[in-house]
């Protein structure tokens, strides 16, 4: 089993005061081994975020080590680095120990739905998988969900969890698209994911983004959590022997490799 705290904390554009949710989240997280927060909890997205942007050794960064360090559980968030003109968006993942073991930043960006995400923000190029916690984590952000051959390349990369962090826009159907994607790329890839977005923030923000449901989706599509729209922290259990008996059940990975080497023969 691995414990994993599900932190859907409201996002503010001030980094001291996000960083202090955090702290406060972590707190609530007792005996949780991996502790996931959304998407951009630096702060929120604008234009400010060229000039909050932080390296990975800076202030914010180095706090949530910090605290992570303190509680003893590894530790997923995401923040915004310079980058040359614009800023990554990324995606940081800290151990048990406080050293920062992974940087993820965002390949696919949100120029959809009337936003221009690249207007600020340089895309990545990468995938990555990092251990924590002792399991093999598939990082993928926000828009990145919509495009299956990313959590694909992670599962060729031996990822065993995959951990969604988002703040995704409000607006029609928006927040039905964020739940079917999620259980769609849980369950074509039969892989335990954790999603995480941001609450909604209204009173800080007018900006439309988090729509909250973070959510756990077990191997076969099944949501086994999900925190709605309040702020909260839920400490939920991954079954790693689930996964192999959801395999056994379906080998649709293990069909999908004997049929491409069909193809290519």
């Amino acid at each position: 089993m691995t414990r994993i705290a599900l932190c859907q904390i409201p996002v503010s554009p001030d980094p001291p005061a996000n960083l202090e949710r955090v702290r406060q989240a972590l707190a609530r997280a007792e005996g949780a081994d991996l502790a996931i927060f959304p998407e951009a909890t630096l702060t929120r997205y604008g234009r400010r975020i060229t000039s909050l942007a932080e390296p990975l050794d800076g202030p914010f960064v180095s706090g949530l080590a910090e605290a992570a360090k303190e509680h003893g559980l590894a530790v997923i968030a995401g923040v915004f680095e310079p980058g040359d003109q614009r800023v990554h968006n990324t995606a940081v993942a800290i151990d048990a120990q406080g050293t920062v073991r992974a940087a993820y930043r965002k390949i696919h960006l949100f120029d959809s739905f009337g936003a221009k995400e690249s207007d600020l923000v340089q895309p990545g190029a990468e995938p990555v998988v990092v251990e924590l916690a002792g399991v093999r984590v598939g990082l993928i952000t926000c828009y990145d969900v919509r495009f299956p051959e990313l959590a694909r390349a992670l599962v060729d990369q031996g990822a065993e969890l995959f951990a969604v962090i988002a703040a995704w826009g409000s607006g029609p159907l928006k927040e039905d698209h964020w739940v079917t994607l999620v259980r769609a790329r849980a369950l074509e890839n039969t892989m335990w994911t954790a999603a995480i977005g941001q609450a909604p923030n209204p009173a800080e923000a007018s900006d439309g983004y988090g729509v909250g449901r973070s959510m756990l989706v077990d191997p076969l599509g099944v949501v086994r959590a999900d925190l709605g729209t309040a702020p909260g922290v839920q400490v939920v259990e991954i079954d790693h022997e689930q996964t192999a008996a959801a395999r056994a059940t379906l080998p649709c990975l293990e069909h999908r490799v004997l049929r491409f080497q069909e193809l290519v023969k």
